[in-house]
């Protein structure tokens, strides 16, 4: 999920920066340190958005540059559990497939794919379903679950998990499969008929 969150904290100008504006030294500082960060509470801190500085800064003996208290936005993403996503394939493995999510990857393991016998072929770079035909490939876009989030410390890069094997989740045109089954197998939605009152 992407939100905006506020947060507070100290940059150091250096003396390099003193001929610039505050806020854009502070800005450029809080993006170095910021962006493209996991943070186990906030999640992928994406860029920052605004930042408010302090103009009176403090000095400390021996240090050139000046400390100001500021308070910025963040665009941050933070999968969730259970939360439905859209993403598109960017890697096939022999255990599953890497999906492309808002800004990372999450895993979609073989086991996750759909209740069918699965092959994957790495070199052409597809998943094959035995019984029912269907192919994931490079490129497919598809909807799944979240089964699993870590953003800890241990996790440098943050590890997801998806899952496809819920009705209505998977491949686009699987989905698409689904609905026209459940309605019956109309491809239109029902058509309003008009009733005059008499």
């Amino acid at each position: 999920m992407f939100s905006i969150s506020t947060l507070v904290d100290v940059v150091r100008i250096p003396p390099s920066l003193f001929g610039t504006t505050l806020k854009k030294a502070a800005v450029n500082i809080l993006k170095e340190k910021y962006e493209s960060m996991i943070n186990a509470d906030l999640g992928y801190i994406i860029m920052i958005l605004d930042a408010k500085v302090d103009e009176m800064g403090k000095m400390i003996a021996g240090d050139g540059g000046t400390f100001h208290k500021v308070e910025f936005e963040a665009l941050t993403f933070y999968p969730k559990l259970q939360e439905i996503v859209q993403g598109e394939i960017v890697d096939i493995t022999d255990f599953g497939a890497f999906v492309r999510i808002g800004p990372t990857d999450a895993l979609l393991h073989l086991s996750q794919v759909m209740d069918d016998y699965l092959k994957s072929d790495v070199k052409s770079g597809m998943i094959l379903a035995n019984q029912s035909g269907r192919t994931l490939k490079v490129g497919s876009t598809l909807r799944a679950r979240i089964t699993a989030v870590s953003l800890g410390k241990a996790a440098a890069m943050g590890k997801i998990g998806i899952t496809c094997r819920q009705p209505f989740l998977g491949a686009d045109d699987w989905i698409k499969e689904e609905i026209k089954k459940a309605s019956g197998g109309k491809d239109e939605p029902a058509k309003e008929e008009k009733v005059e009152a008499s």
